[in-house]
């Protein structure tokens, strides 16, 4: 089970940082993206610095759990939002699974932070 949680851990991290960092450099397709499912240019650093904190929150719940449970759960909650935004626009699946992917990275990871000792 830990191995998993690391693993997990890890990767929610770096696909926080990751996005984020899309949104901080304003890539030109992360861009047209938000803009596509209605978000306004002065929501999206607000959206990257949640997400960067989000991915820094689990690494700092590596040490204080509950912090990591907080930030699991704010990054579950940003992705779950990200796939709605999507489905709403009745986008394909190709055009919503990355924010899936994470949302389930993000679950998997919350089940196995709930269940750390």
């Amino acid at each position: 089970m830990k191995i998993a949680e690391i693993i997990f851990g890890a990767l929610l991290t770096f696909f926080g940082f990751f996005s984020a960092f899309g949104k901080f450099s304003k890539m030109e397709d992360v861009i047209k993206a938000m803009h596509h499912v209605g978000v306004k240019d002065a929501q999206i650093k607000v959206l990257a610095t949640l997400e960067a904190l989000g991915a820094l929150g689990i690494i700092v719940g590596i040490w204080l759990k509950p912090v990591g449970i907080a930030a699991t759960i704010g990054l579950v909650l940003y992705f779950f939002g990200a796939m709605v935004a999507h489905l709403r626009k009745k986008d394909t699946f190709k055009d919503f699974a990355p924010a899936l992917l994470i949302f389930v990275v993000a679950a998997v990871t919350l089940v196995l932070e709930l269940k750390r000792k």
